[in-house]
């Protein structure tokens, strides 16, 4: 086997897709300490690959106690939502390469909710306000004997907010639940939305007096940091505003 010449291996450094990334991270031990401080790990990656990516490295190769949630890996579970250079967005959606790497990535966990280690909040809160809105379809009468039909059109009315993942990156970027963790939230509102549109449900009157609460619907300011959040799409300050409009309206 012929030895590879010093200009082919120079070569082949210099076509190599890795760069050299700072990942800056905002570390909470409560066993070690009551303050969280910023630590930096320098790391080998394709910019190409994601921020989860840059994350399992730091925990496999570098320090294992790093610590966040991940599930499918694939945008779908909503798990590993946290705040990457002053964004709420997921790790596994985000590309090395979209976030300018030149400079650190900075990493902590998202805003609103109680930090328990590193970049892993507190979901009960979030998930309560969520079991608060009654997020199933309810109905009245026997059982049917065939599926409860709907038109295209009545579908469409309520399609977009089906698409979300409970991933809290909207309802932690909202400055309103920052300051008040009573506020149902947008992502709370969102799941009442893909109900009470919905045309065969009929608990839409008492969800809407559930939001019509001094922590419900009215508290939002409209700053559309929600729908700017969302790594579905989900245009969530449209959707809340639909949930005002169905309150003043069903008055008259």
């Amino acid at each position: 086997m012929a030895t590879p010449t010093l200009d082919k291996v120079e070569a082949e450094s210099a076509a190599s897709p890795y760069i050299t990334v700072t990942f800056r991270i905002r570390r909470f031990n409560p066993e070690v300490s009551d303050q969280a401080e910023w630590q930096d790990f320098q790391i080998e990656i394709d910019p190409k690959e994601r921020v989860l990516d840059g994350l399992h490295k730091i925990k496999w190769n570098l320090d294992g106690t790093l610590t966040f949630r991940r599930s499918c890996a694939h945008g779908i579970c909503g798990s590993d939502a946290m705040r990457i250079n002053g964004k709420n967005r997921l790790a596994c959606k985000t590309l090395i390469k979209d976030i300018n790497p030149e400079k650190p990535i900075t990493v902590e966990a998202i805003k609103g909710l109680t930090v328990m280690k590193d970049l892993v909040v507190d979901m009960e809160p979030f998930f309560q306000a969520y079991r608060d809105v009654m997020p199933f379809l309810v109905t009245t009468g026997n059982e049917p004997t065939r599926e409860r039909l709907q038109s295209a059109e009545d579908r469409e009315r309520f399609d977009d907010t089906t698409k979300c993942i409970l991933c809290a990156a909207c309802t932690s970027s909202c400055p309103v639940f920052w300051n008040d963790g009573q506020y149902f939230g947008p992502a709370a509102i969102v799941n009442a939305h893909r109900f009470i549109f919905d045309s065969r449900d009929e608990a839409g009157e008492q969800r809407l007096e559930i939001l019509n609460d001094k922590d419900g619907v009215w508290r939002c300011r409209t700053t559309f940091n929600c729908t700017d959040a969302c790594p579905r799409g989900i245009e969530v300050t449209k959707a809340i505003q639909e949930v005002k409009r169905a309150l003043i309206t069903r008055r008259f």
